[in-house]
């Protein structure tokens, strides 16, 4: 996989983040486009819950409170660290913004609000909203719904066991000294591994690290998610390069290839998928030395509870898609 720099910082230095984010204004800076260049994606899983049900419950009122706006309320509270999470905090924030008031009234710190709402909607703004599901049974027939909710799912399939743990930034030595920018998900050989969110097929192929992997771009190009150590032979299904595919959609299955620059090598000691979620704010972060990759322990523990169906197609002798997501606000 490509890997790139993470700043670990304290809550002390939150300050010196939020300048690096949004430099002083000057004629060179008026020429060059302000960027967001670190995140520390602290969010916990209770504070995410919390948030997309206070959002979900108010969905079609004249109250409607975006879970974004308050995990971003919340973040500026405590300089990013949700260690110190309350769901009074939470309540009170959604209170008021429930009373009509302005989001950037109910902090002492705009400026780190703003900070926040831009960094947490890159990570986030995928994951709940409007779609299209559908529902496809065994016998090939489908139903459709128009919904409104978490719209994100865990990369394994309903009714499979993995194990995990926060791994993000340990040590990694094969090719060269580097840290593990990724989620370890610990599980068995051929498990389908579905698509945490929509979006375009960027990358497909082998790596020597990742081995077998799918790369996918969100609709709106702020995310990439990687999905690596698939199945020797087998890897993934009928994907490309530019392919659109659907949240909950079967992208491949879970192996232990990589580790090696010959393909189709399984190098990897455990059977497990290696999956990772780079934040990009300008083009140069994608590919080059300051790219942004996001803790996804915590993200992952919210999405555990979100696992898509699937169902054995005699077909082509796998498990497949039973449930498909498309956003109300995705491309033609």
């Amino acid at each position: 996989m490509r890997h790139g720099f993470r700043l670990f910082i304290s809550v002390a230095a939150a300050a010196a983040a939020l300048l690096a984010a949004y430099p002083v204004s000057s004629a060179e800076s008026e020429e060059k486009k302000d960027y967001i260049k670190w995140v520390d994606f602290d969010v916990t899983a209770d504070a995410m819950n919390d948030a997309a049900d206070a959002d979900i419950a108010s969905h079609g009122t004249d109250a409607h409170t975006d879970w974004i706006t308050l995990l971003s309320l919340l973040g500026a509270k405590y300089g990013g660290d949700f260690s110190r999470y309350k769901k009074s905090d939470l309540d009170a924030f959604a209170s008021a913004l429930a009373e009509g008031k302005p989001a950037d009234t109910l902090t002492s710190n705009p400026k780190l609000y703003g900070y926040y709402k831009e960094a947490y909607g890159a990570i986030l703004s995928g994951m709940l909203g409007g779609y299209m599901k559908t529902e496809r049974a065994e016998d090939g027939t489908e139903r459709v719904t128009e919904e409104y909710g978490v719209r994100a799912f865990s990369p394994f399939a309903r009714g499979y066991y993995y194990s995990d743990f926060d791994d993000f930034g340990v040590s990694r030595s094969f090719g060269y000294k580097r840290r593990h920018l990724g989620h370890d998900m610990m599980g068995s050989i051929g498990t389908p591994i579905v698509a945490v969110e929509s979006g375009y097929v960027e990358a497909l192929g082998w790596n020597m690290y990742g081995g077998w992997r799918v790369g996918i771009r969100s609709f709106d190009g702020k995310r990439y998610y990687y999905y690596a150590h698939l199945r020797k032979n087998h890897p993934y299904t009928d994907l490309y390069e530019g392919k659109a595919v659907c949240a909950g959609e079967v992208i491949g299955y879970l192996g232990m290839t990589g580790y090696s620059s010959r393909e189709n090598v399984n190098n990897i000691t455990t059977p497990h998928l290696h999956y990772g979620l780079e934040v990009i704010f300008d083009p140069s972060q994608k590919d080059g030395w300051n790219q942004i990759w996001i803790d996804m322990y915590e993200l992952t523990k919210f999405l555990s509870t979100r696992r898509a169906p699937t169902f054995y197609d005699d077909a082509n002798g796998e498990r497949v898609s039973r449930v498909y997501l498309v956003y109300d606000d995705a491309p033609d």
